[in-house]
């Protein structure tokens, strides 16, 4: 009887486990579902929006040469382009869930080899960026989590004033004060981990300002809670007891936002390798859609979508992880 009585709990233990595991795995497989849709809808969004724009195709694959008729109604032909715009989008369809996005009309290479001679540039910064942004904002929010209200005033004018900054030009006075005039960091162009330091500034700033506003009303919220005052009580440090109770309670908001930012860092990182004068998709997807060259924006694009459900699947799962609520429910609070 002993022995049973021990082992019940176990048993129902494991058996909520097993349950709480289910749950998780049907929550990543309904959103791994819900982002085909998601997929589908960017790559049809910019297979319109690059038919839409002023030029030819044609004209891109010749390079502006000028051809015969002739030739030029053979290239037309060979790529298909003179076929009706829903049967030149189906093919496309088709091909895409076949994963062969073709040749780049304009460099003349593999679709993905044109990618990823250029991906691990832009990779490096995005995961830079993050990485600044949720330590910077992590250290923000618990030193500005303060009573006194000239300290919230002074952290939150601080960061509305960041936040309004626009990267691209808080990238040229990162680079005309750290590069040109005291010539901490090199200039434009540059490689390696230094020339990431800035780029990774200009583009973190605002994100990191955005995070740290809504991590640290969380933090204010949590400690008005009743657990706060019980560990007060017991001789917790102010710090220990922000870090270790306090602050898992204001994540759930910040973490959403994160997954959010995230996702839109490829976007931001246009502007930044542009300006400084760095090698990464965001100025290939440029010169793509300046181009027409259709195949290479398709990629990116949903390539970007890709990254951006990924992300939003990791925050769910995350969320469950850090909520207790979540677990028995399946969902995100």
């Amino acid at each position: 009887m002993a022995g049973l009585v021990t082992l019940g709990p176990a048993s129902g233990d494991t058996a909520r486990e097993r349950g709480r595991r289910s749950r998780l795995l049907r929550l990543v497989l309904a959103r791994a579902a819900g982002s085909v849709a998601v997929l589908w809808g960017a790559v049809t969004v910019a297979f319109l929006l690059i038919q839409v724009m002023p030029g030819s195709t044609a004209d891109v694959l010749l390079a502006g040469s000028s051809v015969t008729p002739r030739i030029r109604a053979e290239i037309t032909a060979q790529y298909h382009l003179d076929d009706p715009l829903p049967l030149q989008y189906l093919d496309y369809l088709g091909r895409i869930a076949r994963g062969d996005f073709g040749d780049s009309y304009v460099l003349r290479q593999p679709v993905w080899d044109a990618i990823g001679s250029q991906l691990p540039d832009t990779l490096a910064l995005i995961l830079s960026t993050l990485l600044v942004t949720a330590a910077g904002s992590l250290v923000l929010a618990v030193l500005g989590a303060n009573r006194r209200r000239w300290v919230q005033t002074l952290f939150a004018g601080v960061e509305s004033v960041v936040v309004a900054l626009p990267p691209f030009w808080l990238g040229l006075l990162l680079l005309t004060v750290f590069s040109f005039t005291l010539h901490w960091f090199p200039t434009i162009g540059a490689t390696g981990p230094s020339g990431l330091v800035l780029p990774t500034l200009a583009l973190a700033a605002a994100p990191t300002a955005v995070v740290a506003q809504v991590l640290r009303e969380g933090l204010l919220r949590a400690l008005d809670e009743p657990f706060v005052v019980t560990a007060r009580a017991r001789g917790i440090g102010e710090l220990a007891l922000r870090v270790r109770h306090v602050l898992r309670h204001a994540l759930l908001p910040a973490t959403t936002l994160m997954g959010w930012i995230a996702g839109s860092l490829i976007g931001g990182a246009v502007i930044i390798e542009i300006v400084f004068s760095r090698q990464g998709v965001g100025r290939l997807l440029l010169s793509a859609v300046q181009d027409k060259d259709m195949p290479v924006v398709i990629a990116l694009v949903l390539f970007a979508a890709a990254v951006y459900v990924l992300v939003n699947i990791v925050v769910d799962v995350l969320q469950w992880l850090i909520d207790p609520r979540t677990r028995d429910t399946g969902r995100p609070a």
